[in-house]
């Protein structure tokens, strides 16, 4: 059946393949952009002609998940929301000590942060029809390898992680749906690398460059050698897709793509087996699954 969804952090990467797979699919989408006025005005115009060639119902809408009074306003012109793809998100680049306490609660709050503004808008409408999905676009470093100098962004996609899991088993007897989609290490195809935040501390990055000139070069050319040639960042997209037309209930709780096979896929398994255990033990198990 068809949906209305709202989509983070769509104006480009795993955001914009989101929102366009799922009209592509028949949902009403909402991408969520800020800024649509300004430097993202044309991403708002690629995405109109978007839904005007394929005959889609791709629509755009301000949406600064910074702001709780843009998330508010967002949502209140959206209306009706079943599904949130929560995949805004901020990368850095750089030795964890020179980025300051400041930039760290700026990748914290665009990581982590706005996706509690966006439940707090969506939420009220979702638990008084006892319906619904959060679909949260994580991370693989949460529980795979976690290359050097990607430290802050790493720390925010776990807590990111964290939170839906408690999401999921809060909201579940309202019959609100949680699914975690895990990309891996995508090194082309997204803006990841090209949009990420350097540190403010420069005298200290340069300090590291001393013994690790270079490191974030021959991690890239590692990352891309680990994935295969065909790697697609669009299989993100197509995961969500899935997920969402998969009936409530039904639906995987986390959904690994990780071209690059960090180990993520299995350690999480046995994260997940061990959470769901814990549930059973104290005699909770109706918390996994959305009410009907």
């Amino acid at each position: 059946m068809p949906y209305v969804a709202l989509v983070t952090g769509a104006s480009s990467g795993f955001g914009a393949l989101t929102a366009r797979a799922l009209a592509d699919a028949g949902h009403t989408v909402y991408a969520g952009i800020r800024q649509t006025t300004g430097r993202n005005a044309p991403a708002v115009a690629d995405a109109r002609s978007y839904a005007d060639e394929h005959g889609v119902d791709l629509r755009t809408v301000e949406l600064d998940v910074s702001s709780q009074e843009s998330v508010d306003a967002a949502v209140a012109e959206v209306g009706r929301i079943d599904v949130v793809v929560h995949n805004a998100g901020h990368m850095v680049l750089g030795p964890t000590e020179s980025f300051t306490p400041e930039q760290i609660a700026e990748i914290y709050d665009t990581n982590v942060l706005s996706t509690q503004r966006v439940n707090r808008a969506v939420l009220p409408q979702m638990r008084a029809r006892r319906d619904g999905l959060l679909l949260w676009v994580g991370s693989s470093s949460t529980y795979g390898g976690t290359p050097p100098y990607l430290g802050p962004y790493f720390a925010a996609k776990s807590a990111m992680d964290h939170l839906a899991k408690s999401y999921a088993v809060e909201l579940s007897r309202f019959g609100i749906d949680t699914a975690l989609v895990i990309p891996g290490s995508f090194t082309s195809g997204t803006n990841h690398f090209a949009h990420a935040m350097h540190p403010a501390d420069t005298a200290t990055a340069e300090a590291y460059d001393a013994f690790y000139a270079g490191l974030m070069d021959d991690v890239g050319k590692a990352l891309a050698a680990l994935a295969p040639a065909d790697a697609d960042v669009r299989e993100v997209a197509d995961a969500i897709v899935r997920i969402v037309d998969t009936p409530k209930g039904e639906r995987p709780f986390r959904t690994t793509i990780d071209p690059a096979d960090d180990g993520s896929e299995r350690v999480s398994d046995v994260a997940d087996a061990v959470r769901a255990g814990f549930y059973e033990r104290i005699g909770m198990p109706d918390l996994l699954t959305p009410r009907s």
